[in-house]
């Protein structure tokens, strides 16, 4: 059996130059390419980053980036979370899924939208300056080029809504 397979793969490139054209079998291969070192963009997005300092300390902020009920007060109008998959709703709607990827108590969080691609995630992560030891918030998130600016001021609008619960 073993022998019969060796062949019909030894007889692979034959039959697939039969099958497609030149140019059929060059996209063929640049797909293989693309999927097999993963180099491949499917998407035009970027990562960005914004920092925000906040007058609290890394504990508190953490809770705040990393439960339901702390996002709940900031980020999305209801929260749920079972097995690391938290449903965020906003107005209403159809809760949109993102799982908890990786997480360090009181240093980050990081998560991905179950929609997207796996490479891309949005992460909380805090941060203390060593001179002042002033907290600070660094977000991390994907978006087109284009549209960097105009999510930029949508986590603007929710740190600002994040602040005003810490006391800030």
């Amino acid at each position: 059996m073993q022998s019969l397979k060796n062949r019909h793969l030894q007889n692979a490139p034959d039959l697939i130059e039969k099958l497609f054209t030149g140019y059929q079998l060059f996209n063929i291969i640049a797909a293989l390419d693309c999927l097999k070192i993963k180099r491949c963009v499917m998407s035009k997005k970027q990562i960005y980053t914004l920092e925000y300092p906040v007058r609290c300390s890394p504990s508190i902020l953490y809770e705040f980036l990393s439960t339901p009920a702390g996002l709940q007060e900031w980020f999305a109008d209801k929260v749920d979370e079972r097995d690391n998959i938290f449903s965020f709703s906003w107005n209403g709607g159809t809760p949109d899924k993102a799982e908890l990827v990786e997480k360090e108590l009181d240093k980050f969080v990081r998560y991905r939208w179950l929609h997207l691609p796996k490479e891309e995630f949005f992460e909380f992560k805090i941060e203390k300056t060593e001179i002042t030891n002033q907290t600070i918030l660094v977000i991390k998130d994907f978006a087109e080029k284009n549209e960097i600016k105009d999510q930029s001021q949508l986590w603007e609008y929710q740190v600002k809504d994040l602040f005003h619960r810490l006391g800030n």
